[in-house]
C-alpha cells in the first residue's frame, strides 16, 4: 500500500513531469494507493477550474481513503518533532509530520517529492516509496 503526498499529486493533475508524477500514472491501475483526508483537501482546493476539480475528485474518491489525524497520531507526530529539534531539525509543516507519523504506524509507503520527509526516513524509518 502506498500513500501518495499531495506534492506528487499537484505534479500528476498540472502535467509537470517528475519521476514521482511518471511512477504515481504508472501505479494507479496496478498498486493499492491509499489518499489521506488532509491530501484530499490539499490537492483539491487547488483546482480554479469546475470540471478540473471534479475530474480529480472522481479520480481520488476512486481510491482507497483514509482519516490521518486522530489524538493519538497527533500526539506522536509532535513528540518526533521535538525530538527532531532537539537535533536541530526544524519539521516546517504539522501535516507533513501527522503524514509521517500515519505512514509509520501502519506501514505505508510514502510516494512524495517533499525533502521536509527526509528526517522522518533518516531518524524513524519512514519508507519512502
Amino acid at each position: 500500500m502506498i500513500l501518495v503526498d499531495s506534492s506528487v499529486w499537484i505534479d500528476y493533475f498540472r502535467g509537470t513531469t517528475s519521476d514521482e508524477a511518471n511512477r504515481l500514472d504508472s501505479m494507479l491501475d496496478s498498486e493499492r494507493i491509499v489518499v489521506g483526508d488532509i491530501i484530499l483537501a490539499e490537492v483539491l482546493r487547488g483546482f480554479s477550474v469546475d470540471k478540473h476539480f471534479n475530474d480529480a475528485r472522481r479520480l481520488l474518491l476512486r481510491l482507497e481513503q483514509t482519516s490521518l489525524g486522530g489524538t493519538e497520531l497527533a500526539v506522536d507526530a509532535a513528540t518526533k518533532c521535538r525530538f527532531l529539534r532537539a537535533r536541530g531539525i526544524t519539521v516546517r509543516g504539522t501535516v507533513d509530520a501527522l503524514i509521517a507519523t500515519y505512514c509509520m504506524r501502519h506501514e505505508v509507503a510514502l510516494l512524495t517529492r517533499d525533502r521536509d520527509f527526509l528526517p522522518f526516513a533518516e531518524h524513524f524509518g519512514l519508507m519512502l516509496a
